[in-house]
């Protein structure tokens, strides 16, 4: 039966229902009858049987709630130009399946390996193709059509969601080396042409600095990467770090992702959202490991 007739058939139940709950027909065989509907399936409406096209199959373990928001994530991730891999929509709709059951193990909360290309089968709007990897400055340099992609994608996000200057933000983390001297004179030898490039020390340890700026001119209080394990009293005590700055700790002194994720809810989202203006806060960041994880989106 094609669609048109589905919905025909379904609206003439509804009407049945409806004219029997009025008291307009005294049965509800009588309310079928009179508007043409089938008895047994208004009968079996009324007690609560879905349609099978609001169903979810059997051998689907997503709702279609599920299966569409993985699809608005997917397409937005596309419009951001990281478009995911055919593990990472795996991965995701493993979380969701998680998140809904909690208490389920194993076999129960993973998607088979033939989901995903089914997935996409299911849904229009989506298609899997090969990637093209393009080297860095290439993508950087590329052509001004690139840049102008970017700043209307921003253009369209910021009316699209009625964004406001003052709820607009821009993150970035940059590291240095703990002991790592800039720029100096030296002395060498009178042969030495050019700059003279110094080795530093291969002890100096790694620090990253997580900043977040407003658009409007002010700058959360950042977040300190130290390399370690525990942390140290005397970073507090001594007064090395202002009060309001957080620290955290990784093996390397650089981010990842735990970090990334802990500075988007700990300190990002606690910082401003009482500062927030309108419904939306715009985040702009790169394209960074730590920023692209199902947690983190």
């Amino acid at each position: 039966m094609n669609a048109d007739l589905a919905l025909s058939k379904e609206t003439l139940i509804a009407l049945a229902i409806e004219a029997y709950n009025k008291g307009q027909k005294k049965t509800l065989r009588a309310a079928a009858i009179a508007f043409g509907a089938p008895i047994n399936l208004t009968y079996k409406r009324y007690q609560g049987r879905t349609p099978r096209a609001e169903q979810t199959p059997n051998n689907r373990k997503l709702t279609n709630a599920e299966e569409t928001a993985i699809e608005q994530w997917i397409l937005s991730l596309d419009r951001r130009g990281f478009s995911p891999n055919l593990n990472m929509v795996a991965d995701m709709a493993n979380l969701l399946l998680a998140q809904r059951n909690p208490s389920l193990v194993g076999d129960s909360v993973v998607v088979g390996k033939r989901w995903v290309p089914n997935f996409i089968k299911r849904h229009e709007a989506l298609k899997s193709k090969l990637s093209r990897c393009l080297d860095y400055e290439r993508t950087l340099c590329n052509d001004l059509a690139l840049i102008n992609k970017w700043f209307k994608l921003v253009e369209d996000t910021i009316q699209q969601y009625s964004i406001v200057i003052a709820d607009i933000y821009n993150f970035d983390e940059t590291g240095f080396q703990m002991g790592a001297t800039a720029t100096c004179k030296v002395v060498t030898s009178a042969r030495t042409r050019g700059r003279l490039a110094v080795t530093q020390p291969g002890t100096t340890e790694w620090v990253t600095i997580i900043e977040c700026i407003n658009a409007s001119g002010w700058a959360l209080s950042p977040m300190v990467i130290l390399a370690g394990k525990v942390h140290i009293s005397t970073w507090y005590d001594e007064g090395i770090f202002p009060s309001d700055w957080k620290i955290a700790l990784s093996d390397s002194g650089w981010t990842n992702d735990d970090l990334g994720l802990y500075w988007l809810k700990e300190v990002f989202d606690k910082s401003t959202c009482s500062q927030a203006v309108g419904r939306y806060r715009l985040l702009i960041l790169d394209g960074h490991g730590s920023h692209n994880t199902l947690e983190f989106d």
